[in-house]
Protein backbone atom coordinates (compact mmCIF):
# COMPACT_ATOMS: atom_id res chain seq x y z
CA UNK A 1 0.00 0.00 0.00
CA UNK A 2 1.45 3.30 -1.07
CA UNK A 3 0.73 6.32 1.09
CA UNK A 4 0.24 9.74 -0.38
CA UNK A 5 0.35 11.61 2.86
CA UNK A 6 3.56 12.44 4.70
CA UNK A 7 3.31 12.24 8.46
CA UNK A 8 6.18 12.35 10.86
CA UNK A 9 4.79 10.77 14.00
CA UNK A 10 7.81 10.11 16.20
CA UNK A 11 8.35 11.53 19.63
CA UNK A 12 4.83 12.86 20.00
CA UNK A 13 4.75 15.85 22.29
CA UNK A 14 7.94 15.84 24.24
CA UNK A 15 7.39 19.55 24.39
CA UNK A 16 3.80 20.81 24.29
CA UNK A 17 2.24 24.17 23.78
CA UNK A 18 -0.55 26.03 25.36
CA UNK A 19 -2.89 26.76 22.48
CA UNK A 20 -5.59 29.39 22.17
CA UNK A 21 -8.95 28.39 23.64
CA UNK A 22 -10.50 26.28 20.91
CA UNK A 23 -13.77 27.59 19.84
CA UNK A 24 -16.83 26.33 18.13
CA UNK A 25 -14.38 25.35 15.43
CA UNK A 26 -10.67 26.00 15.17
CA UNK A 27 -8.61 25.39 12.08
CA UNK A 28 -4.82 25.91 12.16
CA UNK A 29 -3.92 28.29 9.35
CA UNK A 30 -1.13 30.64 8.41
CA UNK A 31 -1.67 33.97 10.13
CA UNK A 32 0.59 36.77 11.21
CA UNK A 33 1.40 36.20 14.85
CA UNK A 34 4.10 37.42 17.15
CA UNK A 35 6.06 35.70 19.85
CA UNK A 36 3.54 37.03 22.38
CA UNK A 37 0.21 35.17 22.13
CA UNK A 38 -1.49 37.87 24.20
CA UNK A 39 -1.33 40.10 21.15
CA UNK A 40 -4.08 37.94 19.69
CA UNK A 41 -6.43 38.48 22.64
CA UNK A 42 -8.78 41.47 22.27
CA UNK A 43 -8.47 44.37 24.67
CA UNK A 44 -11.81 45.06 26.29
CA UNK A 45 -12.96 48.36 27.70
CA UNK A 46 -14.68 48.38 31.06
CA UNK A 47 -18.43 48.16 30.75
CA UNK A 48 -20.49 51.08 31.95
CA UNK A 49 -22.79 50.24 34.82
CA UNK A 50 -26.44 50.63 33.83
CA UNK A 51 -27.81 50.45 37.35
CA UNK A 52 -28.57 54.18 37.46
CA UNK A 53 -29.17 54.62 33.74
CA UNK A 54 -32.13 52.31 33.14
CA UNK A 55 -35.29 53.34 34.95
CA UNK A 56 -38.16 51.14 33.74
CA UNK A 57 -40.64 49.83 34.64
CA UNK A 58 -40.90 47.06 32.02
CA UNK A 59 -43.64 44.53 31.47
CA UNK A 60 -42.25 42.83 28.32
CA UNK A 61 -38.88 42.00 26.85
CA UNK A 62 -39.69 44.20 23.88
CA UNK A 63 -39.98 47.21 26.18
CA UNK A 64 -36.48 46.52 27.47
CA UNK A 65 -35.13 46.34 23.93
CA UNK A 66 -36.76 49.65 22.97
CA UNK A 67 -35.02 51.23 25.95
CA UNK A 68 -31.66 49.76 24.91
CA UNK A 69 -32.07 51.05 21.35
CA UNK A 70 -32.47 54.62 22.55
CA UNK A 71 -28.69 54.69 23.03
CA UNK A 72 -27.50 51.65 21.07
CA UNK A 73 -29.33 52.58 17.88
CA UNK A 74 -27.61 50.09 15.54
CA UNK A 75 -27.46 47.13 17.91
CA UNK A 76 -30.67 45.37 16.88
CA UNK A 77 -29.95 45.73 13.16
CA UNK A 78 -26.48 44.28 13.72
CA UNK A 79 -27.85 41.30 15.65
CA UNK A 80 -30.46 40.66 12.96
CA UNK A 81 -27.69 40.10 10.39
CA UNK A 82 -26.01 37.36 12.42
CA UNK A 83 -26.60 33.59 12.51
CA UNK A 84 -27.48 33.88 16.19
CA UNK A 85 -30.61 35.63 14.91
CA UNK A 86 -31.36 34.03 11.54
CA UNK A 87 -30.22 30.53 12.56
CA UNK A 88 -29.30 30.21 8.90
CA UNK A 89 -26.19 30.77 6.80
CA UNK A 90 -25.90 32.85 3.68
CA UNK A 91 -26.72 30.83 0.54
CA UNK A 92 -23.98 28.28 -0.06
CA UNK A 93 -23.50 25.32 -2.39
CA UNK A 94 -24.30 22.16 -0.45
CA UNK A 95 -21.75 19.36 -1.08
CA UNK A 96 -23.31 16.08 -2.09
CA UNK A 97 -26.36 17.82 -3.56
CA UNK A 98 -26.37 18.65 -7.27
CA UNK A 99 -27.03 22.33 -7.97
CA UNK A 100 -28.39 22.98 -4.47
CA UNK A 101 -27.51 26.44 -3.17
CA UNK A 102 -29.33 27.58 -0.06
CA UNK A 103 -28.92 28.94 3.45
CA UNK A 104 -28.93 26.30 6.16
CA UNK A 105 -28.82 26.25 9.92
CA UNK A 106 -30.76 25.33 13.04
CA UNK A 107 -33.91 26.77 11.52
CA UNK A 108 -34.17 24.15 8.76
CA UNK A 109 -31.78 21.27 9.51
CA UNK A 110 -32.35 17.92 11.13
CA UNK A 111 -30.10 16.51 13.86
CA UNK A 112 -30.03 13.39 16.01
CA UNK A 113 -30.66 15.00 19.38
CA UNK A 114 -34.04 16.78 19.64
CA UNK A 115 -34.22 16.40 15.84
CA UNK A 116 -35.65 19.72 14.54
CA UNK A 117 -36.61 23.20 15.73
CA UNK A 118 -39.49 23.90 13.35
CA UNK A 119 -42.78 22.96 15.06
CA UNK A 120 -40.89 22.75 18.39
CA UNK A 121 -40.52 26.48 18.96
CA UNK A 122 -41.94 26.37 22.49
CA UNK A 123 -38.78 24.80 23.88
CA UNK A 124 -36.13 25.16 21.16
CA UNK A 125 -36.41 28.94 21.06
CA UNK A 126 -35.36 29.31 24.68
CA UNK A 127 -31.91 29.40 23.06
CA UNK A 128 -32.77 31.88 20.31
CA UNK A 129 -31.62 35.50 20.68
CA UNK A 130 -35.15 36.80 20.22
CA UNK A 131 -38.71 36.94 21.48
CA UNK A 132 -42.21 36.14 20.17
CA UNK A 133 -41.96 32.67 18.65
CA UNK A 134 -45.58 31.87 19.53
CA UNK A 135 -46.43 32.85 15.97
CA UNK A 136 -44.54 31.07 13.23
CA UNK A 137 -42.82 32.08 11.21
CA UNK A 138 -41.70 34.58 13.83
CA UNK A 139 -41.31 38.23 12.89
CA UNK A 140 -37.54 38.29 12.35
CA UNK A 141 -37.74 41.81 10.90
CA UNK A 142 -38.95 43.36 14.15
CA UNK A 143 -36.05 45.03 16.04
CA UNK A 144 -38.00 45.02 19.31
CA UNK A 145 -37.90 41.21 19.26
CA UNK A 146 -34.11 41.16 19.69
CA UNK A 147 -33.34 39.88 23.19
CA UNK A 148 -30.49 42.04 24.50
CA UNK A 149 -30.73 40.46 27.94
CA UNK A 150 -29.90 36.93 26.77
CA UNK A 151 -26.28 37.90 26.15
CA UNK A 152 -25.82 40.87 28.47
CA UNK A 153 -27.87 40.39 31.66
CA UNK A 154 -26.65 38.74 34.83
CA UNK A 155 -27.87 35.15 34.44
CA UNK A 156 -28.82 35.00 38.12
CA UNK A 157 -31.42 37.68 37.33
CA UNK A 158 -32.58 36.67 33.87
CA UNK A 159 -33.63 33.52 32.04
CA UNK A 160 -35.56 32.77 28.89
CA UNK A 161 -38.77 30.80 28.90
CA UNK A 162 -41.22 29.39 26.39
CA UNK A 163 -41.12 30.62 22.78
CA UNK A 164 -37.99 32.66 23.51
CA UNK A 165 -39.77 35.08 25.82
CA UNK A 166 -38.52 36.03 29.29
CA UNK A 167 -39.23 33.32 31.84
CA UNK A 168 -42.20 33.88 34.08
CA UNK A 169 -41.39 35.82 37.21
CA UNK A 170 -38.27 37.57 35.84
CA UNK A 171 -37.76 41.10 37.18
CA UNK A 172 -37.05 42.80 33.86
CA UNK A 173 -35.90 46.07 35.44
CA UNK A 174 -33.35 44.31 37.66
CA UNK A 175 -32.18 42.25 34.69
CA UNK A 176 -31.83 45.31 32.46
CA UNK A 177 -29.90 47.22 35.13
CA UNK A 178 -27.47 44.29 35.44
CA UNK A 179 -26.27 44.32 31.81
CA UNK A 180 -22.54 43.90 31.25
CA UNK A 181 -20.10 42.39 28.76
CA UNK A 182 -21.13 38.79 28.00
CA UNK A 183 -19.63 36.24 30.39
CA UNK A 184 -19.16 32.51 30.18
CA UNK A 185 -22.50 32.11 31.92
CA UNK A 186 -24.32 34.01 29.16
CA UNK A 187 -22.84 31.88 26.39
CA UNK A 188 -23.20 28.75 28.48
CA UNK A 189 -26.95 29.15 28.94
CA UNK A 190 -27.31 27.78 25.43
CA UNK A 191 -23.98 26.23 24.54
CA UNK A 192 -23.47 24.32 27.81
CA UNK A 193 -27.06 23.17 28.17
CA UNK A 194 -28.18 22.62 24.56
CA UNK A 195 -29.92 19.37 23.67
CA UNK A 196 -31.79 19.04 26.93
CA UNK A 197 -29.26 19.40 29.74
CA UNK A 198 -25.75 20.05 30.94
CA UNK A 199 -23.13 18.72 28.48
CA UNK A 200 -25.64 16.72 26.46
CA UNK A 201 -24.39 17.77 23.03
CA UNK A 202 -20.79 18.87 22.78
CA UNK A 203 -18.96 16.98 25.48
CA UNK A 204 -16.35 19.75 25.74
CA UNK A 205 -18.79 22.53 26.71
CA UNK A 206 -20.53 22.25 30.07
CA UNK A 207 -21.22 24.06 33.30
CA UNK A 208 -17.89 23.01 34.78
CA UNK A 209 -16.40 25.77 32.59
CA UNK A 210 -18.18 28.45 34.59
CA UNK A 211 -15.48 28.26 37.28
CA UNK A 212 -12.90 25.80 35.90
CA UNK A 213 -9.54 24.82 37.29
CA UNK A 214 -6.56 25.08 34.99
CA UNK A 215 -6.54 21.30 34.69
CA UNK A 216 -10.03 21.43 33.24
CA UNK A 217 -9.30 24.22 30.78
CA UNK A 218 -6.00 26.03 30.90
CA UNK A 219 -7.21 29.20 29.23
CA UNK A 220 -10.40 29.67 31.22
CA UNK A 221 -8.94 28.28 34.44
CA UNK A 222 -5.39 29.65 34.55
CA UNK A 223 -5.95 32.86 32.58
CA UNK A 224 -9.67 33.49 33.21
CA UNK A 225 -10.50 33.72 29.51
CA UNK A 226 -14.03 34.63 28.51
CA UNK A 227 -15.64 33.06 25.46
CA UNK A 228 -15.27 36.36 23.60
CA UNK A 229 -11.49 36.31 24.03
CA UNK A 230 -11.38 33.74 21.25
CA UNK A 231 -14.83 34.22 19.76
CA UNK A 232 -13.95 37.77 18.82
CA UNK A 233 -16.99 39.88 18.13
CA UNK A 234 -17.56 42.83 15.81
CA UNK A 235 -20.92 44.50 15.32
CA UNK A 236 -22.48 41.63 17.28
CA UNK A 237 -21.16 39.07 14.81
CA UNK A 238 -19.45 36.38 16.88
CA UNK A 239 -16.58 34.48 15.29
CA UNK A 240 -16.73 30.70 15.22
CA UNK A 241 -18.63 27.91 13.55
CA UNK A 242 -19.78 24.35 14.25
CA UNK A 243 -19.70 21.40 11.88
CA UNK A 244 -23.10 20.25 13.11
CA UNK A 245 -24.80 23.12 11.27
CA UNK A 246 -22.20 24.75 9.01
CA UNK A 247 -20.95 23.49 5.67
CA UNK A 248 -18.69 26.39 4.69
CA UNK A 249 -15.30 27.38 6.02
CA UNK A 250 -16.10 30.99 6.81
CA UNK A 251 -15.77 32.83 10.12
CA UNK A 252 -13.41 30.27 11.61
CA UNK A 253 -11.07 30.60 14.56
CA UNK A 254 -7.61 29.07 14.79
CA UNK A 255 -4.99 28.35 17.40
CA UNK A 256 -2.68 30.39 15.19
CA UNK A 257 -4.78 33.49 15.77
CA UNK A 258 -2.61 33.78 18.88
CA UNK A 259 0.12 31.13 18.61
CA UNK A 260 2.87 30.46 16.12
CA UNK A 261 2.15 27.21 14.29
CA UNK A 262 5.75 26.04 14.78
CA UNK A 263 6.39 27.07 18.36
CA UNK A 264 7.76 23.79 19.74
CA UNK A 265 11.43 23.56 20.57
CA UNK A 266 11.48 20.02 19.22
CA UNK A 267 11.22 19.98 15.41
CA UNK A 268 9.83 16.45 15.52
CA UNK A 269 6.79 17.88 17.26
CA UNK A 270 6.57 20.85 14.91
CA UNK A 271 6.47 18.38 12.02
CA UNK A 272 3.27 16.90 13.47
CA UNK A 273 1.41 20.19 13.02
CA UNK A 274 1.16 19.53 9.28
CA UNK A 275 -0.93 16.42 9.87
CA UNK A 276 -2.22 16.53 13.45
CA UNK A 277 -4.59 19.20 14.80
CA UNK A 278 -3.44 21.00 17.94
CA UNK A 279 -6.59 19.79 19.69
CA UNK A 280 -5.68 16.13 19.14
CA UNK A 281 -2.74 16.38 21.52
CA UNK A 282 -3.93 19.10 23.85
CA UNK A 283 -7.46 17.79 24.50
CA UNK A 284 -6.76 14.15 25.38
CA UNK A 285 -10.29 13.64 26.75
CA UNK A 286 -13.50 15.56 27.37
CA UNK A 287 -16.50 15.38 29.70
CA UNK A 288 -14.01 15.51 32.54
CA UNK A 289 -16.49 16.59 35.22
CA UNK A 290 -19.90 15.96 33.71
CA UNK A 291 -20.79 13.01 31.45
CA UNK A 292 -21.92 13.61 27.88
CA UNK A 293 -24.55 11.81 25.85
CA UNK A 294 -23.09 9.41 23.27
CA UNK A 295 -26.17 7.40 22.21
CA UNK A 296 -29.87 8.21 22.04
CA UNK A 297 -32.57 5.69 21.12
CA UNK A 298 -35.86 7.42 20.33
CA UNK A 299 -37.54 4.11 19.47
CA UNK A 300 -38.07 3.25 23.15
CA UNK A 301 -39.71 6.57 24.07
CA UNK A 302 -43.24 6.46 25.41
CA UNK A 303 -42.79 3.39 27.58
CA UNK A 304 -43.79 3.42 31.23
CA UNK A 305 -40.47 2.49 32.82
CA UNK A 306 -38.35 3.81 35.69
CA UNK A 307 -36.86 7.14 34.64
CA UNK A 308 -33.42 8.63 35.12
CA UNK A 309 -31.85 11.59 33.31
CA UNK A 310 -28.79 9.54 32.31
CA UNK A 311 -30.49 6.31 31.22
CA UNK A 312 -34.15 6.65 30.27
CA UNK A 313 -36.86 9.29 29.98
CA UNK A 314 -40.35 8.48 28.75
CA UNK A 315 -40.43 11.55 26.51
CA UNK A 316 -37.06 10.77 24.87
CA UNK A 317 -36.13 7.10 25.15
CA UNK A 318 -32.88 5.36 26.16
CA UNK A 319 -29.49 7.07 26.52
CA UNK A 320 -25.87 6.25 27.17
CA UNK A 321 -23.62 8.85 28.78
CA UNK A 322 -19.85 8.73 29.19
CA UNK A 323 -17.45 10.59 31.44
CA UNK A 324 -13.78 11.14 30.54
CA UNK A 325 -14.78 10.53 26.94
CA UNK A 326 -11.96 9.42 24.64
CA UNK A 327 -12.42 11.24 21.30
CA UNK A 328 -12.54 9.39 18.01
CA UNK A 329 -9.90 10.49 15.51
CA UNK A 330 -10.72 11.33 11.90
CA UNK A 331 -9.19 13.27 9.04
CA UNK A 332 -10.71 16.73 8.68
CA UNK A 333 -9.70 19.52 6.32
CA UNK A 334 -11.80 22.25 7.95
CA UNK A 335 -13.53 22.95 4.67
CA UNK A 336 -16.86 22.41 3.02
CA UNK A 337 -18.57 19.28 4.28
CA UNK A 338 -21.60 17.23 3.26
CA UNK A 339 -24.73 17.90 5.30
CA UNK A 340 -27.91 15.83 5.41
CA UNK A 341 -30.78 18.11 4.38
CA UNK A 342 -34.45 17.72 5.20
CA UNK A 343 -35.89 15.20 2.76
CA UNK A 344 -32.62 13.54 1.76
CA UNK A 345 -32.79 9.73 1.44
CA UNK A 346 -31.33 7.76 4.32
CA UNK A 347 -28.58 5.20 3.91
CA UNK A 348 -30.20 1.78 3.77
CA UNK A 349 -26.90 -0.11 4.07
CA UNK A 350 -25.63 1.40 7.31
CA UNK A 351 -25.98 4.45 9.51
CA UNK A 352 -26.93 7.75 7.90
CA UNK A 353 -24.11 10.25 8.47
CA UNK A 354 -25.64 13.67 9.03
CA UNK A 355 -22.47 15.79 8.93
CA UNK A 356 -19.36 13.70 8.20
CA UNK A 357 -16.13 15.74 8.22
CA UNK A 358 -14.46 16.24 4.86
CA UNK A 359 -10.85 15.14 4.38
CA UNK A 360 -8.75 12.04 4.03
CA UNK A 361 -5.18 10.82 4.23
CA UNK A 362 -4.80 11.90 0.59
CA UNK A 363 -5.89 15.48 1.31
CA UNK A 364 -2.87 17.74 1.92
CA UNK A 365 -5.06 20.17 3.91
CA UNK A 366 -6.49 17.54 6.25
CA UNK A 367 -5.32 16.86 9.77
CA UNK A 368 -6.14 14.19 12.32
CA UNK A 369 -8.86 15.69 14.50
CA UNK A 370 -10.60 14.59 17.72
CA UNK A 371 -14.37 14.17 17.52
CA UNK A 372 -17.25 13.26 19.73
CA UNK A 373 -19.50 11.00 17.64
CA UNK A 374 -23.13 10.87 18.71
CA UNK A 375 -25.05 7.80 17.54
CA UNK A 376 -28.84 7.74 17.60
CA UNK A 377 -31.93 5.89 16.42
CA UNK A 378 -34.53 8.33 15.17
CA UNK A 379 -37.80 8.15 13.21
CA UNK A 380 -37.97 7.93 9.43
CA UNK A 381 -40.63 7.42 6.78
CA UNK A 382 -40.35 3.82 5.61
CA UNK A 383 -42.11 4.60 2.31
CA UNK A 384 -40.41 7.88 1.40
CA UNK A 385 -37.14 6.71 2.95
CA UNK A 386 -36.20 9.96 4.69
CA UNK A 387 -35.83 11.12 8.27
CA UNK A 388 -38.90 12.59 9.92
CA UNK A 389 -38.87 15.58 12.29
CA UNK A 390 -41.54 15.00 14.96
CA UNK A 391 -43.39 17.68 16.83
CA UNK A 392 -42.33 16.94 20.38
CA UNK A 393 -43.09 20.12 22.31
CA UNK A 394 -46.34 22.06 22.25
CA UNK A 395 -49.88 21.28 21.23
CA UNK A 396 -50.22 17.78 19.84
CA UNK A 397 -46.55 17.04 20.44
CA UNK A 398 -45.21 13.61 21.31
CA UNK A 399 -44.27 14.72 24.81
CA UNK A 400 -47.98 15.24 25.46
CA UNK A 401 -49.67 12.51 23.42
CA UNK A 402 -46.94 9.84 23.21
CA UNK A 403 -48.40 9.05 19.80
CA UNK A 404 -45.76 8.79 17.08
CA UNK A 405 -48.05 8.86 14.01
CA UNK A 406 -49.73 12.15 14.95
CA UNK A 407 -46.48 13.77 16.18
CA UNK A 408 -44.69 12.79 12.97
CA UNK A 409 -47.57 14.04 10.83
CA UNK A 410 -47.48 17.44 12.53
CA UNK A 411 -43.72 17.73 12.27
CA UNK A 412 -43.62 16.66 8.62
CA UNK A 413 -46.26 19.19 7.64
CA UNK A 414 -44.48 22.03 9.46
CA UNK A 415 -41.22 21.17 7.70
CA UNK A 416 -42.71 20.76 4.24
CA UNK A 417 -42.41 16.98 4.06
CA UNK A 418 -44.93 14.36 3.04
CA UNK A 419 -45.63 11.69 5.65
CA UNK A 420 -46.80 8.35 4.29
CA UNK A 421 -48.16 7.25 7.65
CA UNK A 422 -45.58 4.45 7.83
CA UNK A 423 -42.56 4.95 10.06
CA UNK A 424 -39.65 3.15 11.66
CA UNK A 425 -36.38 4.02 13.38
CA UNK A 426 -32.95 4.18 11.77
CA UNK A 427 -29.40 4.77 12.99
CA UNK A 428 -27.74 8.14 12.43
CA UNK A 429 -24.34 9.57 13.38
CA UNK A 430 -23.35 13.16 14.13
CA UNK A 431 -19.83 14.49 14.47
CA UNK A 432 -18.83 17.15 17.00
CA UNK A 433 -15.26 18.53 16.75
CA UNK A 434 -13.56 18.62 20.13
CA UNK A 435 -12.22 22.13 20.67
CA UNK A 436 -12.66 23.11 24.34
CA UNK A 437 -11.23 21.78 27.60
CA UNK A 438 -7.67 22.47 26.49
CA UNK A 439 -5.32 20.82 28.97
CA UNK A 440 -2.06 22.24 30.38
CA UNK A 441 0.92 21.15 28.32
CA UNK A 442 1.92 18.67 31.03
CA UNK A 443 -1.30 16.73 30.32
CA UNK A 444 -0.92 16.60 26.55
CA UNK A 445 -0.66 13.27 24.75
CA UNK A 446 2.83 11.79 24.74
CA UNK A 447 4.52 9.48 22.24
CA UNK A 448 3.23 6.24 23.68
CA UNK A 449 -0.35 7.57 23.89
CA UNK A 450 -0.58 7.32 20.12
CA UNK A 451 2.13 4.80 19.24
CA UNK A 452 2.42 1.25 20.42
CA UNK A 453 -0.04 -1.51 21.25
CA UNK A 454 -2.34 0.60 23.42
CA UNK A 455 -2.24 3.81 21.38
CA UNK A 456 -5.43 5.81 20.95
CA UNK A 457 -5.11 5.99 17.16
CA UNK A 458 -6.73 3.49 14.83
CA UNK A 459 -4.05 3.75 12.17
CA UNK A 460 -5.78 1.39 9.79
CA UNK A 461 -9.02 3.39 9.91
CA UNK A 462 -7.00 6.52 9.23
CA UNK A 463 -5.58 4.94 6.08
CA UNK A 464 -2.16 3.76 7.27
CA UNK A 465 -0.84 0.22 6.96
CA UNK A 466 -0.07 0.35 10.67
CA UNK A 467 1.62 2.52 13.25
CA UNK A 468 3.77 5.04 11.28
CA UNK A 469 6.52 4.80 13.87
CA UNK A 470 7.25 1.36 12.49
CA UNK A 471 8.23 2.72 9.12
CA UNK A 472 9.88 5.90 10.30
CA UNK A 473 7.64 8.45 8.64
CA UNK A 474 8.84 7.87 5.10
CA UNK A 475 6.87 9.54 2.33
CA UNK A 476 6.23 6.21 0.62
CA UNK A 477 5.69 3.09 2.63
CA UNK A 478 4.60 -0.32 1.49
Amino acid sequence: MKLKRYIWLIGLLGVALVIAVPVILFWPRAVSTTDDPWNGVPKKSEHTSHKDIIKGPFTTGQEVTKNCLECHKDAADQVMHTVHWTWKSDPVAIPGHDNVVTGIGKINLINNFCIATTSNERTCMTCHAGYDWENTPANLDQPDNVDCLACHADTSLYAKGEYGNPAKGVDLLAAAQSVRNPGRDNCGKCHFDGGGGNNVKHGDLDESLLFPSENLDVHMGRYDFLCTDCHKTKDHNIAGRMLSVSVDNQNQIACTDCHDAKLHNDERINAHVDTVACQTCHIPSIALKNPTKVTWDWSTAGQDRPEDHYTYLKIKGDFLYEKNYQPEYLWYDGGVSYRYLMGDPINTEGPTLLNPPSGSIDDPNARIWPFKVHRAKQPYDTVNNYLLPPTTSGEGGFWTTFDWPSALALGAEANGLEFSGEYGFTETWMYWPTTHMVQPKENALQCDNCHGENGVMDWTALGYPGDPIEWGGRNDAK
